[in-house]
């Protein structure tokens, strides 16, 4: 089998499309074979090294989160796939492989796809949806009627953000460029504004709820946009605001964490239409690693990018 690897910590030029041997599921363990790999930030951050820590110095390490496929193997305990099955999900974080033609990830980190959805689309569910419920759902418990402002709301998490948010029955406001305004309106944002032209400091309208999915937002604008009892959530966690959390519960600093519920919570959105992220650009595993090195050197899309393994 083929993935993208690396051999040490740095740069997009590390990146090879190297053959590997597939590890054999182990307890609570499920092999995939790939159909659609999506590319996502958390990608090029880890490879990086921005996350050793946690990742370890274990080489070759390989690349990529978000798939779907077929499975074709199960480890002892699983229970809720079976060899043949069609499923989406996210690669174990230590390890990765998304961006590879098999993957083994942990049962907990998949869900079952429906007809209704693609392959594609399927693919493109996983750490956007996830980082959006664990913020909206787990950290700010968003009821019907309240009131969210979403900056970045026409990124993938932003956009995700947006339609977890009115599945919730919430109204949303939020922040995104020009060019993407009539797109996120149509997703029933009702006040939009222009990132590049509005001070969002001076916004005079108070929310529930703030979610910073752009990580650009200064924790103190974010936290002057609320009502009192309102919740800011930072997609860009530090230590320094993990502690800070401690002592303003107002501020949650939000880390993607999978679970088997949310999963099939966006499964079940995705099959009735009311989940869906847009494509931007789909290429062969063998261009992948130019793609990725565009991305992040800061090519804008308008959508999601996805990797075929066919």
């Amino acid at each position: 089998m083929k993935r993208i690897q690396y051999n040490k910590y740095g740069g997009p030029e590390l990146m090879r499309l190297d053959d590997f041997e597939v590890a054999t599921p182990g307890k609570g363990e499920v092999a995939v074979k790939v159909k659609f790999a999506a590319i996502n930030p958390i990608d090029w951050k880890l490879r990086n090294g921005q996350m050793k820590i946690v990742t370890g110095n274990a080489f070759p390490r390989a690349m990529g989160m978000d798939f779907s496929g077929v499975v074709t193997a199960i480890g002892p305990g699983v229970t809720r796939f079976r060899p043949g099955d069609a499923v989406f999900g996210l690669a174990r974080f230590k390890e990765s492989g998304a961006l590879g033609q098999t993957v083994v990830t942990k049962e907990a980190f998949l869900a079952k796809k429906s007809d209704e959805v693609s392959f594609e689309d399927a693919a493109c569910i996983g750490t956007p949806g996830i980082t959006a419920w664990n913020g909206l759902v787990d950290k700010a418990k968003l009821s019907a009627g309240q009131h969210v402002f979403v900056n970045g709301c026409a990124g993938a998490v932003g956009e995700a953000t947006v339609q977890i948010a009115r599945m919730l029955g919430a109204s949303v406001a939020g922040s995104c460029s020009a060019g993407s305004m009539e797109r996120i309106r149509s997703l029933g944002v009702q006040t939009v504004f222009d990132y590049r032209a509005t001070d969002l400091s001076a916004i005079s309208e108070r929310f529930d709820v703030v979610y910073d999915t752009a990580a650009t937002m200064t924790t103190e604008i974010g936290l002057s946009l609320l009502k009192k009892d309102g919740v800011f959530l930072d997609l860009n966690p530090t230590p320094g605001k993990f502690i800070r959390s401690i002592f303003n519960r107002r501020l949650k600093p939000i880390v993607g964490t999978p679970r088997p519920d949310i999963l099939d919570s966006l499964a079940d959105a995705a099959r009735k239409g009311k989940f869906r992220l847009p494509i931007a650009r789909v290429v062969p595993l063998g261009d992948a690693i130019q793609l990725i090195t565009e991305l992040e050197a800061g090519l804008k899309l308008g959508g999601k990018c996805l990797v075929v393994m066919d």
